[in-house]
């Protein structure tokens, strides 16, 4: 029956491990083991050479062989049988020049011609090597015998058992195995931590689920309509789906790349980089609305998200300039429908040179306050706002100034983010100069309800009336747009100049129909997501300023045609 290969990631790592390791450790041990049989054969070649070497180098040896017949009883094998015995060779064997043994450790042999051919030994050359013969198999070593003059008149040859040798790498094999067995346990233990580490990091999860989950990824990314980058911790990019390719104008080669590499520099790359922190941070990459968030992973790298929000941001500002210019509109209804009661008065009295002359003031007022913000701010959007904002601060019995400091270049990025700003501080200067929402605050109201027939408590006297006001002034710094408003309202206490921009805080009773404390936290947010900020402080001589500084609101000099 087949075995059953394991499901989990855990045992199968675990598996493939031993198999590695238990293949590496027996490859390695017949690897070490291959050359130490050769190389002990090699020793008891050496060693039998050696034996024969000082053998035939003991004297007398030769002239015993030429004086004496091979028999048992005769020097050659006497000397021979004390080599041998000293040594622990298997044979020590003499002959002469025709071959004939003159010693033997079968005595019945000697005189009998060897079993192989030492003609070539005969010549003088040494031999050794393993060979059979008549005492089995050993390893041999041959070399000449020569007399006195160096003439080779025999030879002589020694053996040494092989069954010896293999008792010597017999005997080794035992401490080998140990040894391999002490590495094989080492890694079981190292691939059973690894395979251990690698089920918490996979959740014990199978092979064929991380396949799955993978594609479920891979089509989830490229799917949806968010732009999803993921960065190292070297700030590369390691994964980037098709939104956030088309979103940012990567091409299909970005990731391994570094992230300043592939985007210029500017506000983009500081907040995917993290070099600008915040949530929903607002970027704008060639004329797309962005909104970024960041999270830092567990190795250190970073997942980006991107929305466009381009369309959206279009339709908010589209309805903010709506209800500007639906207040402005309604304010000079009401402004005019007084003008024109007071004028079909004046006309209907009789009092036509009267009539004439208020026309004339109420048409040259409107003109001038015209005249005076076309004369400074030369964007027609941020123009037209200030000029609907006066009707309405006029209806609301509030001068709206144009400081004489105010200079306004048509170079304006994105207008309808510049009238959003201004148009919140403006609303929120004049709800405090005129006093509230109704604007009867500061009109100096006397009198209250008191109880009949008593005389009326006595009033302290009315302080000098101030007209209120709010000053708008815009200003450039190279590329970076500042809006200050300013009113001689009641003003900011220090410890509120920060609690003004939360979202959702005010001062003002919020009616059924309208949330309150919005304005300001726009206006925060909006200066933030450009880079900038928003604060607020007191006026000289009473009062309160909101300054807010917008850089890269301007376009450059050299960008302008």
């Amino acid at each position: 029956m087949r075995p059953r290969w394991p499901r989990r990631v855990f045992a199968q790592v675990l598996l493939v491990h031993l198999l590695i390791i238990t293949g590496v450790t027996g490859l390695a041990a017949a690897l070490f083991l291959a050359p130490l049989g050769a190389q002990l054969d090699d020793q008891a070649e050496r060693r039998a050479l050696a034996i024969a070497q000082a053998t035939a180098a003991r004297p007398g040896l030769a002239r015993d062989l030429l004086t004496h017949p091979p028999t048992p009883d005769g020097p050659v094998q006497a000397d021979a049988e004390r080599v041998r015995l000293a040594t622990g060779a298997s044979y020590v064997v003499v002959v002469d020049a025709r071959g004939t043994r003159y010693s033997h450790t079968a005595p019945s042999r000697i005189g009998d011609r060897v079993s192989s051919d030492p003609a070539a030994v005969l010549t003088g050359k040494e031999w050794k090597g393993i060979a059979v013969g008549t005492l089995g198999r050993s390893a041999r070593g041959k070399v000449p015998l020569r007399d006195a003059e160096g003439v080779v008149v025999g030879a002589v040859s020694v053996g040494i058992a092989y069954d010896n040798v293999h008792a010597l790498l017999v005997r080794a094999v035992p401490g080998i195995l140990l040894y391999a067995g002490a590495a094989l346990a080492a890694g079981t233990l190292a691939a059973l931590a690894v395979a251990r580490r690698l089920r918490k990091r996979t959740h014990g999860i199978e092979l064929t689920e991380i396949s799955a989950l993978l594609d479920e990824r891979e089509a989830m990314l490229h799917g949806i309509r968010e732009g999803v980058v993921a960065l190292d911790r070297q700030g590369r990019v390691r994964l980037v789906n098709d939104e956030a390719q088309r979103l940012l104008g990567l091409g299909p080669d970005a990731t391994g790349q570094s992230l300043d590499a592939l985007l210029p520099p500017g506000r983009t790359t500081d907040v995917l980089a993290g070099r600008v922190t915040g949530a929903d941070l607002l970027t704008v990459r060639d004329g797309r609305v962005l909104v970024t968030n960041r999270m830092d992973t567990a190795d250190g790298g970073t997942v980006a998200t991107l929305r466009d929000r381009t369309e959206l941001e279009q339709l908010r500002r589209e309805l903010d300039g709506t209800r500007g210019l639906t207040e402005a509109l309604r304010a000079q209804d009401h402004e005019h429908a007084n003008r024109l009661h007071t004028l079909v008065g004046l006309l209907e009295l009789g009092l036509h040179d009267e009539a004439t002359e208020f026309l004339a003031e109420v048409t040259g007022a409107h003109r001038a306050t015209a005249e005076q913000v076309a004369e400074r701010v030369h964007d027609p959007l941020v123009g037209a706002l200030l000029v609907g904002k006066s009707a309405v601060a006029a209806e609301r019995r509030v001068a709206l100034r144009v400081s004489p400091h105010t200079e306004l270049p048509d170079r304006v990025v994105d207008p309808r983010d510049l009238v959003t700003v201004l148009g919140n501080l403006v609303d929120n200067a004049l709800d405090a100069a005129a006093g509230g929402p109704d604007g009867d605050s500061r009109r100096g109201r006397t009198g209250g309800d008191h109880a009949p027939f008593e005389e009326p408590p006595v009033e302290p006297p009315l302080e000098p009336f101030v007209e209120p006001f709010v000053e708008v002034e815009l200003r450039t710094q190279g590329t970076t747009m500042v809006v200050q408003v300013s009113d001689n309202g009641p003003g900011v206490p220090a410890a509120d100049r920060e609690r003004v921009f939360t979202d959702g805080w005010s001062t003002k009773e919020s009616s059924p129909h309208r949330r309150r404390g919005l304005g300001l936290s726009l206006v925060r947010r909006l200066a933030e997501r450009y880079g900038g900020s928003a604060r607020a402080d007191e006026r000289e001589g009473g009062g309160a300023v909101f300054i807010v500084e917008l850089p890269e609101a301007l376009r450059s000099l050299e960008g302008v045609k």
